[in-house]
Order: C-alpha cells, then structure tokens, then sequence
C-alpha cells in the first residue's frame, strides 16, 4: 500500500495512505464550507491537493506566470530581535536587515516595526521611529510599510486607563465590560489614527495593521475606524492582516456602517475592510494542530477562495507560523509552507502571499 509523509498541524511527521489522504482532504474542505456557509472545493481543486502532498518531493512551486508577491509582518526582525527560544538570527540593526531582505532574499516589499509592535507604546516614541522610517526609504528601492498591531487589549487595566472585560465579564458585568471596550477602542482609532500619519509625514509607503481583531469586535471597529480617517487624508497603501478567520464576538453588538461585526468569515471581513478604504486584505485561517496539514490546507484554501471571490481589492493570504494550513511551530518546515503557498496561489487565487 502506498504511504505519503504528511505533517501535522504542529510540525510533526506521519504517514498516510491515499485514501486517507483523500478523506483529510474532504474533511478540511467540508468544515470550512459548512462553518462559512461558502461552496466546497471541487473535485479538481480536490485533486491537486492530493497531487501536491503526494508529491515526494521536499519543496513544491507554481506554474510558471503564477507567482505572486510577498508583503510580511515584520520579518525582517528574525534577524535583529528575539525569536522566542532560538535567539536573535544575525546581530544587526533594523535597517541592515531590511536591506538584506531586500539585496539578500529578494523581497518585492519590506515592512519596519517597533519591538513591542503595537501602536500604543510607538506612539510616545513615534518620532524616532520616523527617524529609521527615512533612513530606511534613503537606502531601500521597494515599498516600505510601517507595521504595528492594534491590541486593544493593552488599553484595558492594569496596562492601561480602561476597564478589563476580561475581569468584568466573569462578574456579570456584561454593560461595563462592553463600555469599557468601546472607550478602549475609541483610544486605540486615535492611536492608530496619530500614527499613521505621523508615518505618511515620513514618507512611508504604506501601512500595515497587523493581527486585526485579535481581541474581537471591539478592536476590528476600531482598526476599521482608523483606515476611514487615513485612507482619506494620506498617500499610504493600508494593509489589513486578521488575527483569525472568525471575528470574535467580545461585545457583541458593535457595527460598522450598518452591519454587525461579530461572527463575519473572511469572506465578509474583506467587503467592510474595501469600503473603510483599505488598499490590500490579508484573510487568516488558523491551523487546528490536531489535524493533520492537508486538512488545514484544504479549510484554508477554501475560505481564501472564498474571499479572493468576493474581493474586489488584492488579497494577500496569510501563510505562516499557525495560520493559512502551515503548522503550529516556531520555525515552519520548508516542506509544508510551500505546499500551502502553492495550494493559496492556485486554489485560493489570491494576489500575494
């Protein structure tokens, strides 16, 4: 009987039959369509999928004319700041490593960010970080962004002047905790708002706000009142990257031009994302580290296809540690990223990665 080597959602190695492999495939599909409300993929899309992770070969591409590019939240960090337990990959600055990812590694765009990597705590320090903005655009060609986290979380006690829903919700203070996230959320636009100008003023060619809504409802309002004021009063390119496929539901209640924002999939994230002014959208889809990687690579791919469908601007898909059908792990194996950018490349049709 044949066996293919498959990996798990947290990196480790298995083996499956074809049929298995089939049926995991079926699976992913069929969750995703069914939680979306969205179409499964076809029985041809299911059958590149089996090809792609039959395919004994290490590393997988697309067809020729196919690819896409590459935007990134703060990669270049991996070589200048703590990457968990492995250390600081090579001992430069900021700059230097954008440069290097730009003459190095090839990348079409490069982002900087602040070590926290939110706009609260930039945002007292915005004028140095304007300061390696232009050093970085002198020495680069490629679009810069300037990239930084929303997490409204911050803004709730005891690291910031705001109830905590976290502390009140368990009390049955449902009304003070859902209060306390709108006065949160209101700090966290101007935030964003103060910021991001102060980097067009740079001359930042875009903006990224990165892992969206991670605290649910509340902060996805936030972030899309944010692009409203920017989109309308600067030059940035604004990129919207999710922090999951579901908009949690911490509130509530909260809307954003008529339409309530908790529960949307990422084929309903991308419509009020265009019409706050966003420029590219980058949906997530978060890996099940139970499951094995052709069953998260086929949900992922047919929520992103789901909404490259509906989009109307670039979706630039999520694919990396934990999210997009690539595993759980602090330094993902070569082998199931590529099969998953390929998988969102020729399935899920989306513009970059």
């Amino acid at each position: 009987m044949t066996t293919h080597r498959i990996r798990m959602g947290d990196g480790r190695v298995e083996a499956r039959s074809s049929d298995e492999l089939r049926a995991d495939i079926l699976a992913g599909t069929e969750d995703a369509a069914d939680r979306g409300r969205i179409p499964a993929l076809t029985e041809q899309e299911r059958d590149y999928l089996f090809d792609l992770f039959a395919f004994r070969g290490r590393i997988v591409g697309v067809e020729p004319g196919h690819e896409v590019v590459l935007t990134d939240d703060g990669v270049a960090g991996s070589l200048w700041t703590d990457q968990g337990d492995s250390g600081v990959g090579v001992p430069v600055s900021r700059e230097q490593a954008i440069r290097l990812f730009e003459r190095a590694f090839g990348f079409d765009t490069a982002e900087l960010g602040h070590p926290d990597y939110s706009y609260k705590p930039v945002k007292p320090v915005v004028a140095n970080e304007q300061q390696c903005m232009e050093s970085v655009l002198l020495s680069t060609i490629i679009p810069v962004y300037y990239g930084a986290m929303p997490n409204l979380a911050t803004y709730a006690r005891p690291d910031g002047p705001f109830g905590n829903p976290s502390d009140l919700m368990p009390l049955g203070r449902i009304a003070d905790a859902r209060a306390a996230q709108l006065e949160a959320a209101e700090a966290c636009t101007r935030d964003m708002i103060y910021v991001g100008k102060k980097m067009a003023a740079a001359g930042a060619d875009g903006l990224n706000f990165d892992t969206t809504a991670s605290a649910g409802d509340a902060e996805f309002l936030a972030t899309l009142q944010a692009i409203e004021e920017l989109a309308a009063s600067t030059h940035l390119s604004i990129q919207v990257g999710m922090a999951a496929e579901f908009v949690l539901g911490m509130h509530g209640e909260v809307e954003f031009r008529g339409e309530r924002l908790a529960g949307l999939y990422p084929h309903q994230q991308v419509k009020l994302v265009e019409k706050a002014g966003a420029s590219v959208f980058g949906p997530v889809v978060n890996t099940n580290t139970r499951k094995s990687g052709p069953w998260n690579v086929a949900r992922a791919v047919t929520f992103v296809k789901a909404c490259s469908e509906a989009a109307s601007i670039p979706i630039h898909a999520n694919v990396g540690m934990g999210v997009g059908g690539v595993p759980m792990c602090e330094t993902p194996p070569v082998d199931a990223v590529t099969r998953a950018s390929a998988a969102m490349v020729e399935i899920g049709r989306v513009d970059g990665l």
